[in-house]
């Protein structure tokens, strides 16, 4: 597996590269740390003017890469790429796929929450938008402050089933890195008043009886999907919302979360649902948003 970080010389891009080296540890991944620069000249005057600048910006940009590199831990195999782009989110993605391995393992892309986001939560920004909406890879979100986490290998793997048939890729996913890092992996649906039918004013007993019924059999669909033998954990989270359900549910430092990309998104691309969106508002670990695949049903 290759990691590439998106990198800024913030809080957040040291979030970033921390997630990555957590992930890089527990999969033998190696890093390809990025700095995306603006194609454009930003100042519009002389040419020598110009030239003076640029120079200025690259240099600095090889200061944030060389700082970027002395936080990847000892033992980890690392790169730092200075990339051109007027978007910071294309140029990474045109990375992953100029670098496409030849060996059929998977890129991730690691990025860090927005600044303004609450201390152990996940903020987007402009940049994990748009690559939420475009990218063809995983992409791993960092919750803000991740930079101060003592962990140093992913402890277990919940995967989020969906209350629709599909997201093989998902879970086919999911079981792949839990095998990998030899860690548990837990199969999670949730419950929530917000997720009854269209039409129905009140949320009865009997609704709420139907959609658990539905997350246990989603779940026992899921479950049949794995391997034989696959030791997994299945639990159903209920709650009056999205939110809710997620809240109580226990989480450990060193836990992250895979979920798919919306079924409204093309195969082989990215697109956050709603309900993915709403459990990034109140999760406190790392989220792996997985791209559908080809063959996953609508």
């Amino acid at each position: 597996m290759r990691l590439i970080v998106g990198y800024q010389a913030t809080p957040s891009g040291e979030d970033g590269v921390a997630l990555a080296s957590v992930l890089a540890r527990t999969f033998d991944a190696r890093m390809d740390i990025c700095v995306v620069l603006p194609c454009e000249r930003p100042v519009p005057s002389k040419a020598p003017v110009e030239t003076a600048y640029d120079d200025i910006l690259v240099q600095r940009a090889t200061e944030w890469l060389a700082d970027a590199l002395a936080l990847v831990p000892e033992g980890i195999e690392a790169e730092g790429h200075l990339l051109f782009d007027e978007s910071f989110a294309q140029g990474l993605i045109d990375f992953a796929a100029d670098h496409e391995p030849d060996t059929g393992e998977t890129d991730m892309i690691v990025v860090g929450a927005a600044s303004d986001g609450l201390l152990g939560r996940h903020a987007v920004g402009s940049v994990t938008s748009e690559l939420l909406h475009v990218a063809h890879v995983p992409l791993a979100l960092a919750p803000r402050g991740t930079r101060h986490n003592r962990v140093e290998k992913i402890r277990e793997i919940t995967c989020a089933v969906g209350n629709r048939p599909g997201a093989e890729t998902l879970t086919d996913t999911a079981f792949e890195l839990s095998a990998k890092a030899s860690s548990p992996l837990r199969l999670l649906s949730l419950v929530s008043l917000d997720g009854r039918a269209a039409g129905e004013d009140t949320y009865t007993l009997a609704a709420r009886e139907r959609d658990r019924t539905k997350a246990d059999e989603n779940l026992r669909a899921a479950h049949a999907s794995l391997p034989a033998g696959t030791e997994v954990h299945s639990i159903v989270a209920e709650g009056n919302s999205i939110e809710k359900a997620v809240s109580t549910l226990e989480w450990h430092e060193g836990d992250i979360l895979m979920v798919g990309s919306s079924r409204l998104g093309q195969p082989r691309r990215l697109f956050l649902g709603s309900t993915a969106a709403k459990i990034l508002r109140v999760l406190p670990v790392p989220m792996i948003v997985v791209p559908r695949g080809e063959g996953d049903r609508a």
